[in-house]
């Protein structure tokens, strides 16, 4: 399966979303990563775009920019890519924590791994939607709380169709 099929199914099909838990990890990482490089792009951009404002503000700092942007930029990039990563990472294993009752609830089977590939592919809407936020630049407790809800709520109706407990 490509990634844009996997993309297209997590969008709307809770199914295909269980089903999902399946795939092989290779997969999945492709399928982060791929989530991360793009919201890493946007936060290099808005660093970028940061520094350009603050390059006129101040006098001497211009002459010591130009002196090391090659260095900046570069580590820039690397440390926002790292720093996103750490942040979608923490925040899908602690969702799949949750998804650990919501599987207890449902008495279904599933493992961790299981659940966190299926948290992983209920947070493609909610991960378009930070993406959306990041680029108007809203900034509200609200909003992530309606992410990581949208989220859960993903996750509950993928899991009803994960197997049955005996």
């Amino acid at each position: 399966m490509s990634l844009y099929q996997i993309f297209k199914a997590s969008l709307h099909s809770p199914k295909k979303i269980a089903a999902f838990r399946l795939i092989p990890i290779g997969k999945v990482m492709q399928y982060i990563f791929s989530f991360i490089f793009i919201m890493t792009i946007i936060s290099f951009v808005f660093f970028v775009k940061g520094l350009a404002g603050q390059q006129t503000s101040m006098e001497g700092f211009v002459d010591y920019f130009d002196d090391i942007k090659w260095l900046l930029y570069p580590f820039a990039f690397f440390f926002l890519f790292c720093l996103n990563t750490f942040i979608v990472f923490v925040r899908i294993s602690i969702l799949a924590y949750i998804g650990t009752f919501i599987i207890y609830v449902l008495k279904r089977k599933g493992e961790y791994r299981h659940l966190w590939r299926s948290t992983l592919f209920s947070s493609t809407v909610p991960m378009l939607i930070s993406l959306i936020i990041s680029l108007f630049q809203w900034e509200s407790g609200y909003l992530q709380f309606v992410i990581y809800a949208s989220t859960l709520v993903y996750l509950f109706f993928a899991c009803k169709y994960y197997p049955i407990k005996r």
